[in-house]
């Protein structure tokens, strides 16, 4: 396997990618008592280009390491963060890869990685349930987390009226932040 350099990985994302690159960076900062170098590339693509970007992904490394998805409720879109790290294993060489793709809140879906690295289903799971992006083709669509006696349509990671502000409890000599009382 041929360790690209973080500018040459980015760059790969737009040649691969074309109009579907939306704009990469690399990062760099300097870590621990002996000043290690921490690299961290973040590649922003569009939704049509996503599955192409998890593929190129795994040209660049067989097996990289999905970590988690993270995501940010923005107002009228939602931007998830899939967090991959690669040449892991490699001492002094891993990367950080946060591939990220915005989505409209009047169109919250993805398609599944799961064909693509089987190691997702928890972290799609959990972006389901937590943020209400439907994910298209996903093997497995029972929450993850909350109880089924939660209510459908509530997410507990928005921050719009689909959140649970109307379910949170105050607690006595605070102000209550969020909707009406």
């Amino acid at each position: 396997m041929e360790m690209l350099t973080p500018q040459a990985i980015i760059d790969s994302f737009g040649k691969e990618l074309g109009d579907g690159f939306v704009g990469g960076s690399v990062y760099e900062r300097e870590v621990a008592v002996k000043k290690n170098k921490f690299r961290s590339l973040w590649v922003k693509v569009k939704k049509s280009a996503f599955r192409d970007a998890v593929e190129h992904i795994c040209e660049l490394q067989e097996y990289p390491h999905l970590a988690v998805i993270s995501s940010a409720d923005l107002g009228d879109r939602v931007e998830l963060i899939y967090h991959f790290t690669l040449y892991y294993g490699n001492h002094l060489q891993e990367l950080s890869l946060g591939l990220r793709v915005s989505l409209a809140k009047n169109d919250l879906k993805i398609p599944t990685i799961t064909d693509i690295i089987p190691g997702a289903l928890f972290t799609e799971r959990e972006t389901q349930e937590m943020m209400g992006v439907e994910v298209d083709g996903i093997p497995d669509n029972r929450r993850l987390f909350l109880p089924e006696d939660f209510p459908q349509g509530v997410y507990p990671w928005r921050t719009d009226e689909t959140g649970p502000q109307d379910m949170l409890r105050v607690l006595p000599g605070r102000q209550k932040k969020y909707g009406s009382g």
